[in-house]
């Protein structure tokens, strides 16, 4: 993996990391395990599209 090397690198990263992370982040608690299964085959399916773009 290509390492972050200067300040300005880490912030461009984290820039654009926190918005995406934050966009796939499903709340654990009081969900059944069926429907995060599905919740993350969904954001899966949406994460691919997006690459794809």
């Amino acid at each position: 993996m290509k390492r972050i090397k200067s300040q300005r690198q880490l912030q461009r990263f984290v820039s654009l990391h926190d918005p995406v992370a934050n966009l796939f982040h499903i709340p654990r608690h009081d969900i059944l395990s069926s429907h995060h299964r599905e919740l993350r085959d969904a954001q899966m399916r949406l994460r691919s599209e997006i690459a794809r773009v």
